[in-house]
């Protein structure tokens, strides 16, 4: 297992993952904050930091579950037909439904932002929380709606890196723990960050599409889907790699061109 995790792909897709689930995780470090507020200030660190642990172990038994499903790779439904051809498994289905899901939470989100910022924000707050157990309850169940996209992208940036499942779970697991330790130790500066850089978590969202778009293309070629006698291929996952660095160097540009441009702006004041 050791020599899988340090392939370059392993580490590559290691990264990665770390990089969107922290960009993921933003939104949830938001409400999990705006749910812990409405405690006395006493125990407001200590619903955090729980909440985020909670949320750590919620994601890795989602992690076992899906990767179950995912390894179920028999077919149980076959189509024939003389121009179309798909022989449909459990691992396929899943890809596929969570494609579907990735697009639609990706698009969804990116309009809500656009258009209006504060409304998940407005739903949280306006929800009543009056003990630590109250507000762990409320904590949890953002977590399992934060969970599912995730895991989704989780599922779609290691499936096929290895043919033993164990060996990816691992690698998911490894990547969920890091990105929460993260979240935990540096949850202040990274939201402070991501205020003052939204373009960052548009990127994270965008990105999601692309998995998205990856995981539909996969499924289709996992049920060795062929349209006129002519098989659906599988994405290069190294293409994504590539995309999700230059993206990043490119804003890493921008944000060094907006930094240089205040600095002046200021000289000149």
């Amino acid at each position: 297992m050791l020599d899988f995790l340090l392939t370059g792909d392993a580490i590559m897709a290691l990264l990665t993952l770390t990089f969107l689930e922290i960009i993921l995780g933003i939104d949830n470090i938001v409400f999990i904050s705006i749910a812990a507020n409405k405690l006395p200030e006493n125990q407001r660190s200590k619903a955090t930091n729980i909440g985020l642990i909670l949320a750590m172990v919620q994601r890795i038994i989602l992690l076992f579950f899906v990767s179950f499903l995912v390894g179920l790779s028999k077919p149980f439904y076959n189509i024939q037909t003389s121009w179309f051809e798909l022989h449909i498994s459990w691992q396929a289905l899943i890809l596929f439904l969570g494609g579907l899901f990735l697009i639609y939470k990706s698009t969804s989100e990116i309009r809500e932002k656009v258009s209006y910022p504060e409304h998940d924000e407005d739903q949280v707050k306006g929800k009543k929380i009056k003990s630590l157990s109250n507000a762990l309850v409320q904590i949890m169940i953002i977590d399992f709606i934060f969970s599912i996209d995730s895991i989704l992208t989780a599922v779609g940036m290691t499936n096929g890196l290895h043919p033993n499942h164990n060996y990816t779970l691992v690698l998911m697991i490894i990547a969920v723990m890091i990105s929460i330790a993260i979240m935990i130790i540096f949850a202040n500066p990274i939201r402070k960050f991501i205020d003052t850089n939204p373009s960052i978590q548009m990127l994270g969202l965008a990105f999601l599409i692309l998995i998205g778009f990856m995981l539909i293309t996969e499924a289709a070629h996992l049920s060795d889907t062929k349209f006129f006698g002519n098989e659906v291929g599988a994405i290069p996952k190294g293409y994504l790699y590539f995309a999700i660095a230059f993206s990043l160097f490119v804003e890493f540009l921008n944000y060094r061109i907006n930094k240089n441009l205040k600095k002046r702006a200021e000289k000149n004041s």
